[in-house]
């Protein structure tokens, strides 16, 4: 029988996975079915037993639900544990195996695909919630200088940094109190563009030369992207190349095969 594989979210409509992962199916040779699957937001837990139930063998979890799929997993990873969010499910047995390749996926956009290094840099990352979660750690790893994460909620932002703060180089904040600082990379992990919307930062924190990271991803430039433009930013790109790189990770844990992301970054583009 073919395996069963899904993509759970809320709005879910937008969601490039179930192409991505069957171009990787193709390449590799690989025998699976994936689809996008909208769960209601409260209906997350009962949506994953019915999945299992019905012999799926893995799933890929977004927006809101990545820190429910950290509490429903059976056993976790360390970078998952570590990050407090899953994004990636393995069903084994009856077991859940919690998983989150996220950051993994955005370090290998950002220097592989992007040829942007992380080391001895200033990484803002705008949001606290499941997606910046999961990239903290992976970033960290890179040997930036500093790291500051920023959030409209400070409280959630300094509580955030908190759990990482055996990392050193970490501190937590509110947009507005990143007035006069400079930043070499800035990352934008907040749920804003789903609503065309962008993150309150003051005047002045995007120079010349900054480069400005969008999670989110679309056809068109994403809200973020533009804002970053006429701030003058000497790159902004969006999570397209993230996304891929984060589902060949969870290809690679579920089917053992690394598939090519390049030339299926290429064609979503197309």
């Amino acid at each position: 029988m073919t395996d069963r594989y899904a993509v759970m979210g809320n709005p879910i409509g937008h969601s490039k996975s179930p192409q991505i992962h069957s171009l990787f199916a193709r390449q590799t040779g690989q025998d699976l079915s994936y689809e996008a699957m909208l769960v209601p937001v409260d209906e997350f837990a009962a949506a994953v037993s019915h999945f299992c139930q019905q012999g799926g063998h893995g799933l890929n979890v977004t927006v809101p639900f990545k820190q429910q799929a950290w509490e429903l997993a059976t056993q976790l990873s360390e970078r998952a544990e570590r990050a407090g969010a899953v994004n990636t499910l393995t069903v084994n047995d009856g077991v859940l195996t919690g998983e989150n390749t996220d950051g993994v996926g955005l370090v290998r956009d950002l220097t592989n695909n992007h040829a942007v290094s992380l080391s001895g840099k200033q990484i803002l990352l705008l949001g606290a919630g499941g997606a910046a979660r999961g990239v903290i750690a992976p970033l960290i790893e890179q040997s930036p200088a500093t790291m500051t994460l920023a959030n409209r909620t400070v409280s959630k932002a300094i509580e955030l940094a908190d759990q990482f703060s055996d990392l050193d180089i970490i501190n937590g904040c509110g947009f507005s109190d990143l007035a006069g600082g400079v930043y070499d990379i800035i990352i934008n992990a907040t749920a804003a563009g789903l609503s065309r919307q962008v993150p309150d930062l003051p005047a002045g924190v995007i120079k010349p030369g900054t480069v400005c990271y969008d999670m989110m991803y679309s056809q068109e430039p994403t809200a973020f992207m533009e804002y970053a433009h006429t701030q003058g930013a000497g790159k902004a790109v969006d999570g397209l190349g993230m996304l891929v790189e984060q589902a060949a990770e969870s290809f690679y844990i579920w089917r053992g095969v690394r598939p090519e992301t390049a030339e299926v970054i290429k064609a979503l583009r197309a």
